[in-house]
């Protein structure tokens, strides 16, 4: 307990997203791209041999991390550190280990592959996100609430409609990342500063089979694209793109859980409260949004990384400068693992969100009176009234109703009033009809189910499979 742990590792992020930035995966990934170029090195007429790819593939899950650090220590570079400690454990094969590589090889395809398969996972979590936010959506769709800009009453919208806007940003990220996987690209191999001058003396000046070894090796890593050029290293607007999606599905989540932290705070909606779940040491009856502020405070993580990914790839020099290193080592796994914790706090937030129907309707009907002044107004008109006099008289009353709300604490009522006032002469009945909320909704419940059956289900048809997440959350 005497030295700093990563709270993204103790307390947030999912196994899998751990082990996709671990030691092991990496490692593991270095001397499957040592191998590959190997075998494809001999497919294409280099004189390796069978028993020292053979002798690659039997240890290549076997990493003397201790040999590695000695390594490093004495030589003040990674990858050398690793090829030496690679070689030690396959003798056979020490001299053909990263034969006509550089470090980029090992290091930047690494890297590369981590994103995606990081996207991928944070694929299917999204997805959830927004499967069960669909539903979410759907049940509530009629439900009637008040809608606010600037935080004061507006318009009634439903419960329901209102998800649909959290939903509308995550179909934004998600087809984001969709566009990202689609176009991201291997950096193959380039050689020392993109020239593959390293394979033109392995290959005798045969430039079609550097380029095969290029393609090859891709392919074998699952990726269709390669960087048709680069320096050392691949381009680094790709740490910096990435780091911007990932910045972009925290914006998401904060704004959902500032939403719902105002809506708890109303009593309307709640995030869940477990059992045994204590909300504040002294104050025995509260019960705090935790999981929400915890998607806030790691949402605001992410958002400054893409600030440090933007200034790296910005500043690179030429072929490549060494000054981004330190800061991807922090960088990108941190933005992937704050993501992963995000989406998994929200998947479970969804779980069991509470939604208080009673306390909704009477939030509503503090502000409907106000709200239906209007309709009055136009029956009062139709009934032979003065448009320009009856507006006058109902701006007295409401001003009358609000100051009882507001400085006295008491009901709104409007509705007494304009009821009781006789130079009135619209059908008094109909008010009490106009006051139903559903009256005041609109087209939410249809544009709910449109843009869920339009936008929303062919995303879940598409991702079907990926549906079914179990969000438990560490601490």
């Amino acid at each position: 307990m005497n030295s700093y742990k990563n709270p993204l590792e103790e307390r947030y992020s999912s196994e899998e997203m751990l082990y996709n930035f671990s030691p092991n995966n990496k490692f593991r990934n270095w001397r499957k791209l040592w191998i590959a170029l190997a075998e494809i090195e001999k497919d294409l007429g280099l004189d390796i041999s069978e028993e020292q790819i053979s002798q690659l593939k039997d240890n290549a899950e076997d990493i003397d991390y201790e040999k590695a650090a000695e390594y490093e220590k004495k030589f003040r570079h990674d990858v050398m550190a690793h090829v030496h400690t690679y070689g030690d454990a396959a003798p056979l094969a020490k001299g053909i280990i990263h034969l006509g590589a550089t470090s980029a090889f090992v290091g930047d395809n690494t890297d590369l592959i981590q994103m995606r398969d990081g996207l991928l996972h944070l694929k299917k979590q999204l997805v959830n996100v927004i499967q069960k936010l669909s539903s979410f959506a759907l049940e509530y769709k009629d439900l009637p609430t008040l809608g606010f800009t600037h935080y004061q009453p507006a318009q009634l919208t439903t419960v329901g409609k209102r998800a649909t806007l959290w939903l509308q940003s995550l179909i934004l990220d998600l087809e984001e990342l969709e566009f990202f996987l689609e176009t991201l690209r291997f950096r193959g191999v380039k050689g020392t500063t993109g020239t593959a001058a390293s394979f033109l003396e392995l290959f005798d000046g045969d430039y079609d089979k550097v380029k095969t070894l290029d393609k090859e090796l891709s392919n074998r890593f699952g990726f269709e694209k390669v960087f048709g050029v680069s320096g050392q290293t691949y381009d680094r607007k790709i740490d910096a793109k990435v780091v911007s999606l990932l910045s972009n599905i925290a914006q998401s989540a904060h704004k959902f859980t500032n939403d719902l932290r105002l809506l708890q705070n109303l009593k309307e909606l709640e995030e869940p409260f477990e059992k045994s779940q204590i909300g504040s040491s002294a104050m025995a009856y509260k019960r705090n949004p935790m999981r929400s502020e915890r998607i806030g405070a790691l949402a605001k993580f992410v958002m400054s990384l893409a600030t440090s990914s933007a200034m790296v790839a910005s500043t690179q020099w030429f072929e490549r400068t060494l000054d981004d290193s330190a800061n991807k080592r922090l960088t990108i796994p941190q933005a992937f693992l704050a993501v992963d914790a995000i989406l998994l706090i929200w998947n479970n937030i969804m779980d069991g969100i509470v939604v208080y129907e009673n306390r909704i309707r009477k939030h509503i009907m503090e502000e409907l009176p106000f709200m239906a002044t209007e309709y009055i107004i136009m029956e009062e008109v139709k009934a032979g009234g003065d448009r320009q006099e009856i507006h006058e008289t109902i701006r007295v009353h409401s001003m009358e109703a609000s100051k009882k709300v507001k400085m006295e604490g008491k009901e709104n009522d409007l509705i007494e009033r304009i009821m009781k006032d006789d130079s009135l002469k619209m059908d008094k009945s109909k008010i009490a009809e106009v006051l139903d909320p559903k009256n005041f909704i609109g087209f939410a419940p249809i544009q709910t189910e449109e843009f869920i059956e339009n936008e929303v289900k062919p995303i879940l048809d598409k991702y079907s499979e990926l549906i079914g997440l179990k969000a438990d959350l560490k601490v």
